[in-house]
């Protein structure tokens, strides 16, 4: 792609000015929808300014119901005229310059103005509300989740390549580096070295508020049941209380133990996820249970892909998901142990590891073409550790097809 300067800097990538309008068109006809009533909405997340932008900018956009956008930033001008092909972009200092600026651009803020409220501070809300006295607010969120939910095909071929990579490493190139002894800090340390091999960009975010995560989990044996406050169904111990997250240097990947890896590949931006088990031993020396676990796991990510298509409902896939563990003998254990089970079996993902749609209960509106999965059914095992998969799905017009692999068995490293 062409580099557009900066003054003497250019632009790593621009995206492309139909792309832009595509996602304003989409999330403007959510808007009508939901939120009728506003004359436009107000966006305040970093990660949200640069899906309606192109650039990660400090600030806040105006996207109007009709007429051209205006992104309003405190630093980093020349940058964002880079890469974003937005028409206005212009410095703001305060809240106070908000309505001045879009009337300006020929775009007023009306009377009701859509707002990103998770983009905000409670302290930031009140302000804006005091800057802006006479205008409305209506919650607006749920319409950003909407239309992030649906990929273009800009986005999708980031993700395909992403998750080509993430089964790359996790399925061929990692497990070159794996033995029996190492602790799962040298575990995670060797994820990385691959996973930054590959073009990993080396950071992923979370849409949940206060949620982090970095790498992802890395656990030896019973350390995969573990306690965790992670919405996820896989245990781990952390580097520390403090850092709860990636691996322990404390813990040990013993022969004849399962060892967990849920890391996550993050290329420009966009993620994929995955969740890959390793045994340390023979093939013919995994435990039966080990086996069984995990082959309803995959069973269980297969009979939910081959549904997931156009039309399906995310709870019914849950349904029928806890249906079949309870079936099989596994209820106990499908997707955490005792009290530390997770209510649901997937998530969308793109900009966030936990983008929308969950495949959980009272999810209800149907699967769209163009949406993006993560299938993680896992087994907890007491006194083994938790088994299972999880890989990255893209919805397509009749069905689905899985963009981390086609190998989902467990890799023996003896």
């Amino acid at each position: 792609m062409p580099s557009v300067s900066a003054g003497r800097f250019a632009a790593a990538e621009r995206m492309p000015e139909d792309e832009l309008q595509q996602r304003h068109e989409r999330l403007r006809g959510i808007m009508h929808r939901r939120v009728p009533a506003a004359s436009g909405m107000l966006v305040f997340s970093r990660v949200n300014i640069y899906y309606l932008t192109g650039t990660l900018g400090n600030g806040v956009l105006w996207l109007p119901v009709q007429g051209d956008p205006v992104l309003m930033l405190r630093r980093g001008l020349q940058r964002a005229r880079a890469e974003s092909p937005l028409r206005h972009i212009v410095p703001f200092r305060s809240f106070s310059d908000v309505m001045p600026r879009c009337s300006d651009a020929g775009v007023p803020v009306g009377d009701v103005a859509a707002v990103e409220q998770g983009g905000l501070t409670w302290q930031l809300g009140a302000m804006l509300q005091e800057r802006m006295g006479g205008v409305s607010f209506a919650p607006a969120d749920s319409c950003l989740s909407a239309c992030r939910s649906v990929k273009t095909e800009w986005e999708l071929k980031k993700m395909r390549l992403a998750g080509a990579r993430h089964h790359q490493a996790l399925r061929h190139l990692l497990p070159d580096s794996l033995h029996a002894g190492m602790t799962e800090r040298q575990v995670a340390h060797a994820g990385w070295q691959v996973f930054y091999s590959l073009g990993h960009c080396g950071m992923m975010r979370m849409n949940a508020a206060g949620e982090e995560i970095f790498l992802g989990h890395v656990c030896a044996g019973d350390s995969g049941n573990y306690p965790s406050h992670f919405n996820g169904p896989l245990g781990l111990v952390g580097e520390h209380p403090a850092v709860p997250a990636m691996g322990y240097a404390g813990k040990v990947w013993q022969k004849g133990q399962v060892l967990s890896c849920d890391i996550g590949f993050c290329l420009e931006g966009y993620h994929t996820d995955k969740t890959q088990i390793y045994f340390a031993g023979a093939a013919a020396a995994v435990p039966d249970v080990v086996r069984r676990a995990h082959d309803v796991c995959v069973m269980i990510q297969q009979k939910t892909a081959e549904a997931l298509k156009p039309g399906a409902v995310p709870s019914e896939l849950y349904a029928q998901a806890l249906q079949t563990a309870r079936r099989e003998g596994f209820e106990a254990g499908f997707m955490g142990v005792d009290d530390r089970k997770v209510a649901f079996l997937g998530h969308g993902i793109g900009l966030a590891i936990d983008d929308q749609p969950v495949i959980a209960a009272r999810f209800d509106a149907p699967v769209e073409k163009g949406m993006v999965f993560a299938l993680e059914p896992k087994i907890g095992i007491e006194g083994t550790g938790m088994v299972g998969v999880e890989n990255t799905y893209e919805v397509t017009e009749d069905g689905c097809r899985c963009l981390t692999g086609d190998d989902f068995g467990i890799v023996c490293v003896e």
